[in-house]
């Protein structure tokens, strides 16, 4: 997968993750980024991938993003690993 593609495919993530108060909170808890800086940061690849890598932490919400994304939970996984490299 190239990174564009694994870019897009963790806006994509980002935006069904702040879709909900509760899981945009505990995203921004987890990963210790504040709304400012996930704001000034995303084209950081290394931003992207923690998004990423917030989703493959949670089974229930790597499931719930893979299928309101319509992709395999594997193809989020492989763009993390992509971002990371």
């Amino acid at each position: 997968m190239d990174k564009a593609e694994a870019q897009a495919i963790a806006l994509g993530a980002l935006g069904w993750a702040l879709a909900a108060p509760e899981r945009a909170e505990r995203l921004l808890s987890l990963t210790g980024l504040t709304p400012d800086q996930l704001r000034e940061r995303l084209e950081d690849n290394t931003v992207l991938a923690a998004v990423l890598e917030f989703l493959a932490g949670h089974e229930p919400d790597l499931l719930a993003a893979a299928a309101a994304l319509d992709m395999a939970p594997e193809t989020i996984i492989l763009a993390q690993r992509s971002l990371t490299t």
